[in-house]
């Protein structure tokens, strides 16, 4: 996994989301609303860009295909795998690590 952490961190801003959205199983459609939804309409994922993550996510072993939705089999479940959770929690710790650094340096006022 270390390799992974290091190909990877930091991640993109799509790529965190997208990975974050897979610690339940979801479809494309889904992901890109659930992204939509944690980013406070923010982060809007187009259908390349997400397809693109997929494909590498899953290249590497990050997320896993579970299925498929059983109400519209066209549509491809995902989800991540402890790898994947592995470099999220390393995302996690090394974000929290920036926001605290720059919370003392600035006296704590955003």
């Amino acid at each position: 996994m270390d390799s992974n952490i290091k190909k990877f961190s930091p991640l993109t801003e799509a790529t965190y989301y997208i990975l974050l959205a897979l610690v339940e199983p979801l479809h494309g459609y889904g992901i890109i609303k659930k992204v939509e939804e944690m980013s406070n309409g923010r982060v809007q994922l187009a259908a390349g860009t997400l397809y693109g993550a997929i494909k590498t996510l899953l290249e590497n072993d990050l997320i896993i295909l579970i299925g498929e939705d059983k109400e519209n089999k066209r549509r491809k479940l995902y989800q991540m795998t402890e790898d994947g959770r592995i470099l999220m929690n390393y995302e996690i710790k090394r974000l929290q690590e920036m926001v605290n650094n720059g919370l003392q340096e600035i006296g704590g006022q955003l």
